[in-house]
């Protein structure tokens, strides 16, 4: 099974600014450079906690998208809107299961 996944954990007190800063940056991105699918999460212990997992269909398709000046744009606002820095994991997918 191909794939890669980033998982980012990052801290806000400022959820609703990202979600607007989100939302923008989906309606102007092209479908066929971004991420096959994302999910973000808000941690039921941690209040303030999120983790957004980004699906790609390949590592090679991450760090393009990585590298579009879009995406550097869009990090560098979301960055000023955490409370501090975001952890990665960059992450090969071995299975899945389900739809």
């Amino acid at each position: 099974m191909a794939g890669f996944v980033q998982i980012v954990e990052w801290t806000t007190s400022r959820i609703d600014e990202v979600k607007a800063l989100s939302d923008k940056y989906r309606e102007e991105q092209d479908p066929d450079t971004g991420p096959a699918r994302v999910t973000v999460l808000a941690d039921r212990d941690r209040p303030g906690t999120y983790l957004t997992i980004a699906e790609f269909p390949s590592y090679d398709a991450a760090m393009a998208n990585s590298g579009r000046a879009q995406t550097a744009a869009f990090a560098a606002e979301m960055g000023k809107l955490c409370d501090g820095p975001p952890s990665f994991r960059n992450t090969d997918v071995e299975a899945s299961y389900g739809g």
